[in-house]
């Protein structure tokens, strides 16, 4: 009952909060601001629901391997990340030090507010029904925001993926890291302990988050590359979150 109230607060915190932020993006957008201002504006309302869930619902984070990201101002870097509920996509730009740009399907645009929010943002939207102009966009636009410092970053298992199991790793980062020469970073986060995908109750507790050593793309075979990201996500997930695997192989 306490679990189904907090979670009920949270939405409805994150409900009232996002019209206001979308609304300054918006006017920001139209008055010509750039791509970073119009960005820290909707970091922060990212860094505000996750504060808010750890206040209301009790879910914290602990973030391990920071000092494995690049450093430098335009130093470029794809961040592939394991999938297991909304939490990660909020979190994500509230914890690293460039700005990101997330790939996603077009039709997250039309979700009101939320989805004007990031068309008015430098983020990649594709349309799924098109795979080779997509990924031609993908890289297109991946370079551009690479060469200015921004972040790539793709869910490379394509959707949210239950506590303890695995999705099919796809080679979209992987190829696009290739196609850019920026190294890949795979990141495990364990946040289904709290937030499964597709609930609406949430638990509180700790979601950890394990950024890994960036990975060379020059030189690499795409398929090749992805089986190398998948294998170090899928290990850390077990050491950091074991008992959702016992008795799995």
């Amino acid at each position: 009952m306490i679990a189904m109230l907090r979670s009920t607060l949270h939405m409805a915190f994150m409900f009232v909060t996002v019209i206001p932020y979308t609304l300054a993006i918006l006017v920001a957008r139209l008055f010509g601001a750039k791509g970073d201002a119009r960005y820290a504006i909707a970091q922060k309302w990212l860094t505000l629901s996750i504060d808010a869930a750890r206040v209301i619902m009790g879910i914290r984070y602990e973030v391990q391997g920071q000092d494995n990201l690049p450093v430098g101002e335009t130093s470029p870097a794809i961040l592939l990340v394991k999938h297991q509920s909304t939490y990660e996509t909020f979190l994500m730009p509230a914890i690293m030090p460039h700005p990101l740009a997330y790939v996603f399907k077009k039709e997250l645009l039309y979700v009101p507010f939320f989805g004007w929010s990031i068309g008015s943002l430098d983020m990649i939207h594709i349309d799924r029904s098109q795979r080779a102009k997509a990924f031609a966009k993908v890289v297109e636009q991946g370079k551009a925001l690479l060469d200015r410092g921004v972040w790539v970053i793709m869910f490379p298992e394509g959707t949210r993926i239950p506590r303890g199991e695995r999705g099919g790793y796809k080679s979209g980062g992987t190829r696009l890291a290739i196609a850019t020469g920026a190294p890949v970073i795979p990141v495990a986060v364990t946040s289904a302990k709290c937030w499964p995908r597709k609930a609406f109750i949430k638990t509180a507790g700790v979601v950890d988050v394990s950024i890994g050593k960036p990975i060379p793309s020059v030189g690499r075979d795409a398929d090749e590359l992805m089986r190398e990201v998948e294998t170090w996500i899928e290990a850390e997930m077990q050491r950091l979150d074991p008992e959702a695997y016992v008795g799995k192989h």
